[in-house]
Order: C-alpha cells, then structure tokens, then sequence
C-alpha cells in the first residue's frame, strides 16, 4: 500500500469517532513516525478562549495510537494507550496544529512514541509521550 492509500485509510477509519468530531487528519507516514492536525477554533477552546489542553493531548494520544497500529500491528491484534504525559508549552488561539509522532521503542508488546505538538509556525506547543500495549485480538 502506497503513503496516499495508507493516509486515506485511517483518515477513513475516523468516520464517527472523536476523530471526526475534533477534525483530525492524518497527513504524512513514513517508516518511524505518522503526522496529524488540527483546527484550532472554539470547539476545543477553553472558556478563556485558548486551546484546551485536552484536546491537544487527545491529537498526540490518536496520532500515535494510530503510528503505534500502522507501524506495528496486524489484523490478530489491537493496540491500546497505557500512559500519556504531556508537556504544554505555549497557547493557540487559532489554526491549525500539527503531531507527529515518532516510534522511539518497537517492543513486540510495549512501544513508546514521542510526539511533538507544534504551531502554523512551526513553535513547539505541547511535548508528550505516549506507552502503547500491543495484544492479540479477542
């Protein structure tokens, strides 16, 4: 599969989801890591008008889930989120950030991810972590 067919696939694997609702989408993979953004308007604002840090840490735990299942999974097994942290280093009030997520440990059952949050500008907005658990399909 081709990096336009794998992008149009897990963007279409957001169809009713939180994904689809925070307006995710996935737009570039490579061998290590696979890239995400998002809006920034008022509906994933706090009341004071800036990005919440919730939905900056919902971006980082989805983009690499999703790189932690692409780069690592199969049909016979699933991949959950055991630990994120995050980091936030700096406000957005609008725009469009973007996460990539890079697979820095390729255990066959524990993997870890760094993913950076950065602005329209390129300025680091939130740094996090995140520990992915790899098990078999029930």
């Amino acid at each position: 599969m081709n990096k336009v067919e794998v992008l149009q696939r897990l963007n279409a694997s957001s169809n009713n989801t939180l994904m689809q609702t925070l307006e995710i989408e996935y737009v570039d993979v490579g061998n290590d890591f696979l890239t995400a953004t998002m809006p920034v308007t008022p509906k994933v604002h706090q009341p004071d008008g800036v990005l919440h840090g919730g939905a900056t840490v919902a971006l980082a735990e989805t983009v690499g889930s999703a790189a932690s299942h692409l780069l690592l999974g199969s049909n016979d097994t699933v991949i959950r989120g055991i630990e994120i942290s995050a980091n936030h280093l700096k406000s957005v009030t609008h725009g469009v950030i973007q996460a990539k997520a890079i697979l820095t440990h390729k255990g066959k059952t524990l993997q870890l991810l760094d993913i950076e949050v950065r602005d329209e500008d390129d300025r680091l907005i939130s740094k996090c972590k995140l520990s992915t658990i790899c098990l078999k399909r029930r």
